[in-house]
This record gives C-alpha cells, structure tokens and sequence, in this order.
C-alpha cells in the first residue's frame, strides 16, 4: 500500500473506500521475495508460486488472529486449494489484481475489486 506506484494506489484506495481499516490488512505475496533482474521484477512462475507456498503455513502461525485470506488477482489465486489446506478455519475471498491494467481498461472492473473488497469487510464486521 505504501509502494510509489499504481499498483500500490488502487490497493490504498480501494480497501479505504471499501472501509477496511489498513491496521487490519497483512500484504503477503504468493512469492514474498524479489524475482527479478535487480534491475526489474519479473512475473512470477509456476516454479516461484510453488516454492512461495511453502512459506504460508509458517507465516499462518505468526497470525492467530486472521481470520480470512483475500486471494488478489490470478497468481495468488492458483494457490487457493494450498491456502485451505493449511487454513481450514480461515475465510477465503478471491479478488481481482488491483494493477492498473485490471482497474483502467474497464470501469466495471474497478466496480469488481471493490465489490469483492467490501464482502471482506463485511465478513469482518459480523
């Protein structure tokens, strides 16, 4: 939410008029260590996601009070079955990524992500 890009904006703004207070968000990426040339971060692989999961479990414990896991866009989604093994008691959303290529080509797909982000909050108040 902090980073200097667009990315990073639509998620501040997005989760902020969805009404998710930021103390209550976590940020893990399915690969939580930089993939790239040092000069440019490169899209994750199916090779990067799979050695990314193995982490989950172990940052699960360092979070007992979570509650739900917000799957953001398509990577992050290939390890849901992953994620509900190893959290069966969690909550489980999925949304799209909040790039600007997914919110600036269509309207409707901001409507999307907000919509999605505001089932979460939802699910948080009850």
């Amino acid at each position: 939410m902090n980073n200097p890009d667009e990315t990073a904006k639509n998620f501040f703004e997005i989760s902020r008029e969805a009404g998710i207070d930021r103390k209550r968000i976590a940020a893990w990426n399915a690969v939580p260590w930089y993939i790239g040339s040092g000069i440019k971060i490169r899209p994750a692989n199916s090779t990067d996601i799979a050695a990314g999961i193995e982490t989950l479990a172990e940052l699960l414990q360092l979070l007992p009070k979570l509650r739900a896991i917000v799957l953001v866009g398509c990577k992050a989604q290939k390890v849901e079955t992953h994620v509900r093994r190893v959290g069966p008691h969690l909550k489980v959303f999925t949304s799209p990524h909040p790039s600007p290529r997914v919110v600036n080509r269509n309207p409707v797909n901001r409507g999307t992500l907000l919509g999605c982000w505001r089932a979460v909050q939802s699910f948080l108040d009850a």
